[in-house]
């Protein structure tokens, strides 16, 4: 009787292991996120001119603008403003809601890190950016400080460690 093992590595080589699963994920990167926004200048006035990110693109006109912007130098990420509730098939009901939820600030939010907190937090300040909450060591290992977006998006900034 032949007791070679016969066990079946059918399965196996396809699941691979964790570090193959690993090493195939880690070309992944945030390319875009999107934001609602209701005022095409004055998200231009937040993200460029107060954050001083680059335009990337801006398509459209009027109310219906889709902007492009990001940190600059980092094409790699960008962040898209758009009209709130374009999307085919969103009803006036859903609208509605969405129209709510963004006069209270409860809608979109981001988060972006920084190394300079302190600098950000007053030059936003200075900018008149609405303020959430100011620079505060959280209890999870995190610095913070949070502002709305002219849209009323939150949007934190962590301070990154060096």
């Amino acid at each position: 009787m032949d007791t070679t093992d016969t066990t079946d590595t059918t399965e196996i080589a396809a699941t691979g292991t964790d570090a193959d699963t690993a090493a195939a994920t880690t070309d992944i990167s945030i390319h875009w996120t999107f934001l609602p926004h209701t005022d095409p200048e004055a998200s231009l006035a937040f993200y460029r001119d107060a954050l001083g990110f680059e335009v990337r693109s801006d398509v459209g006109s009027g109310a219906m603008r889709w902007i492009t912007v990001g940190p600059a130098g980092r094409s790699g990420t960008s962040v898209v403003l758009e009209p709130p509730a374009t999307a085919a098939g969103v009803t006036e009901d859903e609208r509605r809601t969405i129209a709510e939820m963004m006069a209270k600030g409860t809608y979109a939010r981001l988060t972006l890190a920084t190394c300079d907190l302190d600098g950000v937090f007053a030059r936003l300040r200075a900018a008149g950016a609405e303020l959430v909450q100011e620079p505060t060591e959280q209890p999870y290992g995190v610095r913070d400080c949070a502002f709305r977006d002219p849209a009323g998006n939150l949007i934190r900034f962590n301070e990154q460690r060096r």
